[in-house]
């Protein structure tokens, strides 16, 4: 088994590295890749010191006998490479947004959609949005008891979500507001430290961002649901790491509180905490750098007779990402 990472040295390639370090999956050879600034770093790979894995840069790029090639460098360069990616039968699993609405190109959560990673024509399989991919996890098991209508969405995201620039952004913030000094910010639109940003990528026509649309757009294609309405508000919040929404969904019959907390209780992928009382739910500082999607404050929705609505929180980076990416190769691999 040999396996490729094209992003190596940003947030979501070291996430690969990690997952990879600590799975079970085979593997006999890593190739990674980056750009010319992180082309030379070398990182260890499961425990083999003395023969550390080099990053090679674009003018190294060969996939031949490569199985799956886990791609995070951003959609133009997931554009640019994927026939080349693809040329010698290798898989691209692709964390960009660059192919997640085509047609003939699966997007794919495995507890959700699992099997159709089966059928990939192009050779590329789409890893959805990091938000979408915690929203369906903990969708699922609700859609199975009564298929759900309509899902409104808030999230809280983490600056992680704007990668390791992101992340340094919103620590340098905090440093500067400690020491009383003037407050920069080049990441995001403002400042994310003590604030709230409503304004995740950039505005469509109908008032939204892109944000926003790809939850809209990727839920339906995920859970084959085109009739299921979708309407989400993302917001970046001052954590570092760990991604957390406020779901409400309506269902075509009731699903009560405890038939909803006993499917989340026996999900795959998902882990229910759910007490009424002070710690007894999920939160982004306990969730960061766990695998699960985390659920709680399961309620009746005051405000719709068929209606629910929880809190979910997953890390952004593993479970939104690579952890995703990986589960998806290994979903392959189990079914062939």
């Amino acid at each position: 088994m040999k396996i490729a990472i094209v992003g190596a040295s940003g947030a979501v390639g070291q996430e690969f590295i990690d997952v990879l370090n600590s799975c079970d999956m085979p593997i006999d050879e890593l190739r990674l890749f980056g750009s010319e600034r992180s082309a030379g770093r070398t990182y260890n790979f499961r425990g083999n010191t003395t023969q550390p894995v080099r990053v090679l840069g674009a003018d190294a790029l060969d996939f031949k006998d490569i199985d799956f090639a886990f791609v995070s460098a951003g959609g133009d360069v997931s554009k640019q490479f994927a026939s080349h990616i693809t040329a010698f039968g290798a898989t691209m699993i692709d964390n960009s947004s660059a192919f997640r609405m085509e047609d003939d190109v699966p997007l794919v959560v495995p507890e959700v959609n699992g099997d159709d990673a089966l059928n990939a024509p192009r050779g590329i399989i789409a890893n959805p949005n990091c938000t979408t991919i915690q929203m369906v996890v903990a969708l699922k098991p609700i859609n199975d008891i009564s298929p759900i209508r309509r899902v409104h969405v808030a999230t809280y995201q983490a600056a992680s979500g704007a990668g390791a620039t992101g992340m340094e952004e919103l620590r340098q913030q905090t440093r500067q507001i400690v020491a009383g000094e003037t407050v920069t910010n080049k990441k995001f639109v403002s400042q994310l430290a003590m604030n709230l940003i409503p304004h995740i990528d950039t505005f469509t026509d109908n008032g939204y961002t892109r944000e926003e649309m790809k939850m809209h757009n990727e839920t339906k294609k995920i859970m084959h649901a085109p009739g299921m309405e979708v309407s989400a508000t993302c917001v970046r919040v001052p954590v570092e790491r760990a991604h957390s929404e406020a779901i409400w969904v309506e269902t075509e019959s009731p699903v009560t509180v405890a038939e909803a907390r006993k499917a989340f209780d026996s999900a795959e992928g998902v882990v229910l905490v759910d007490r009424l009382e002070p710690l007894g739910y999920p939160m982004p500082l306990f969730v960061a750098g766990s695998d699960p999607v985390y659920v709680g404050r399961v309620r009746a929705d005051l405000a719709n007779p068929n209606g629910l609505s929880f809190w979910a929180v997953a890390d952004q980076i593993r479970k939104g990402a690579a952890l995703n990416a990986v589960q998806i190769a290994q979903y392959i691999l189990a079914h062939r």
